[in-house]
């Protein structure tokens, strides 16, 4: 029963990823605009972080769609089929669930963020062009 249950779910998945990411590119909002050095300065800050993320996970493409709109130029590192990644995210983070943002400091120390709501919260905080 239990092999039947896993392979229902198996086949379920590979049915709804295409819908779930032609969805995600036809819902992906516009990106703000920034002033070219403003952006600059983003994209050297985002140079310090990594998306890790499954591609059909609806988590992760609610933290991609915000990484869009927000203009992040966030490395996505693919835990689910590269098994470097996933050692890595294991390994860091202490668990294998995405998505998780890796978050580097000038000084080297790594933060693991879980939590797709977080991590957009983070993301907002740090990069959300203030309103005028």
């Amino acid at each position: 029963m239990r092999l039947i249950i896993r392979y229902f779910f198996r086949t379920l998945r590979l049915i709804l990823t295409p819908f779930m990411l032609i969805g995600e590119k036809f819902s992906t909002p516009e990106s703000v605009a920034r002033a070219p050095e403003e952006q600059a300065r983003v994209d050297r800050a985002c140079e310090n972080l990594a998306l890790y993320q499954f591609s059909a996970c609806p988590f992760c493409i609610k933290v991609r769609k915000e990484m869009a709109r927000l203009g992040l130029n966030i490395e996505t590192r693919d835990a689910q089929h590269n098994e470097k990644h996933r050692e890595a995210l294991a390994t860091g983070g202490g668990r294998v669930k995405v998505p998780c943002l890796l978050i580097r400091d000038d000084n080297g120390s790594e933060q693991w963020l879980y939590e797709s709501d977080d991590i957009r919260a983070w993301l907002q905080q740090q990069f959300e062009p203030a309103a005028g």
